[in-house]
């Protein structure tokens, strides 16, 4: 299968190399620094756990030179979408499908506006990765999932596109769950991730050190019903034991643990508060259900989004 990647960061760059370590031919989208590593010396992914591996892969920065793909995976932030999006133009064939596995709940629509409903799937993932450097990615823990489906018109079963793609990921040791609604995974992990980015980014701390007080615990699972209500509003049943499974992941997090967005305030980079509390307050609005926490969090972290405030 030709594959892209648009995104060819700490996610897409390590779910790429997976895909390229199995011999399916893959090419890398980026720039910088990294597309020079990549050219020159490969791609490499370290794990302390699921061990070190090495791949060499075509990368590209130019879109054009790449030509119609079998499959597109976008992994941008989601910020970058305006200028990112367009990038998919030239690989689109008849048959090409777009997986996208950013943040949020807007990306299948934004893809879908540049590409056509057709060709989206929609999916998310649960992987600890960090571009350590300009060809490295470093990983931590073993979680590596893609849970994918359809969105748009055959959304309710799993279409024999979705399975195909599914087998090849699991061929390279992905570990991936086909669905038949992907609108359902989608919006379950945004239950979750707009309260937790929205906690540790406000607060700037790793998770342990908010979670012990019970006042946290409060606010946190009732930001996340405020989403569940919007979900539920817009007509997508989330997991019916989402909040049972979420406890059980809260209960269980490591202290350490940081969200993207609060990495990336530390690094001084932008954050996706746009594509997280923006989204949810803004569909909020428009289906009148009240979210006061979450907005309350999108006014928190709103100054910082196109990265340090300058006094």
């Amino acid at each position: 299968m030709k594959v892209a990647i648009l995104g060819s960061g700490a996610v897409g760059g390590y779910f790429g190399a997976k895909l390229a370590r199995t011999g399916q031919d893959v090419t890398f989208i980026a720039r910088g620094a990294h597309l020079e590593a990549i050219r020159s010396q490969g791609l490499t992914v370290k794990s302390a756990t699921l061990g070190d591996f090495h791949v060499r892969a075509a990368a590209e920065s130019d879109t054009a030179k790449v030509g119609p793909v079998d499959l597109a995976m976008v992994s941008v932030k989601a910020y970058d979408n305006a200028t990112a999006l367009p990038m998919l133009t030239p690989m689109i064939g008849p048959d090409t499908v777009v997986l996208t596995l950013q943040n949020g709940v807007d990306s299948v629509n934004e893809v879908a506006a540049v590409v056509g409903e057709r060709q989206v799937l929609g999916g998310t993932t649960y992987v600890a990765t960090a571009l350590e450097g300009p060809g490295l990615i470093v990983q931590t823990g073993v979680h590596r999932s893609i849970i994918f489906g359809e969105v748009f018109g055959d959304c309710g079963r799993i279409t024999p596109r979705v399975q195909a793609i599914a087998d090849i990921f699991a061929a390279a040791d992905i570990q991936v769950t086909p669905v038949a609604d992907a609108r359902v995974p989608i919006w379950d992990k945004f239950v979750y991730l707009v309260a937790f980015s929205g906690f540790t980014g406000a607060a700037r701390l790793s998770i342990g050190h908010i979670w012990k007080f019970p006042q946290v615990q409060e606010m946190f699972y009732a930001t996340s019903r405020e989403i569940a209500a919007i979900a539920q509003a817009e007509g997508v049943t989330i997991s019916a034991n989402r909040f049972e499974t979420l406890k059980e992941y809260m209960d269980h997090i490591p202290f350490s643990t940081r969200s993207s967005l609060l990495i990336d305030l530390e690094q001084g980079k932008r954050i996706e508060v746009e594509a997280l509390q923006g989204a949810a307050v803004r569909r909020a609005q428009q289906l009148g259900v009240p979210v006061p926490i979450t907005a309350t969090l999108y006014a928190v972290l709103k100054a910082w989004e196109s990265g340090p405030v300058k006094s």
